[in-house]
């Protein structure tokens, strides 16, 4: 039997949280099983779904150790150039810095908070 894979994401507004990562990984936001209900597709393959949850069941907003990640390979111009061009580019996109850009030893990396105040980090891997 064929399994698939997918991210849930839980929002308070769906179709902004879509628009918002729908722009962010350059793809069009589709509408999903309800109208609050939304699907973008995801870089490495399934998707991000994102959903209002339901009354009867909440979901409060928190902050957990889950995060998106979102990679890219350095293109020669240095990882932390590119990932603070990327940052001002997801800034004016409705994210929040949440912590500066700082070095590790596996590359340039950044944690902001999405619109919604999710965990979101950029990473920006050295040039191969």
């Amino acid at each position: 039997m064929a399994m698939s894979a997918s991210i849930v994401l839980a929002a308070d507004d769906p179709a902004g949280l879509a628009r918002f990562y729908g722009a962010l990984l350059q793809v069009e936001p589709q509408p999903g099983l309800s109208g609050t209900h939304w699907r973008v597709a995801w870089p490495a393959g399934g998707w991000l779904e994102i959903y209002a949850p339901s009354r009867s069941r909440p979901q409060p907003q928190q902050l957990a150790r889950l995060a998106l990640c979102l990679q890219r390979q350095s293109d020669g111009t240095g990882a932390v150039a590119m990932l603070n061009t990327w940052i001002t580019a997801v800034l004016g996109l409705g994210a929040s810095l949440q912590e500066p850009p700082r070095v590790e030893p596996f590359g340039a990396e950044a944690w902001l908070l999405d619109p919604e105040g999710n965990r979101l980090l950029l990473l920006v891997m050295p040039a191969a």
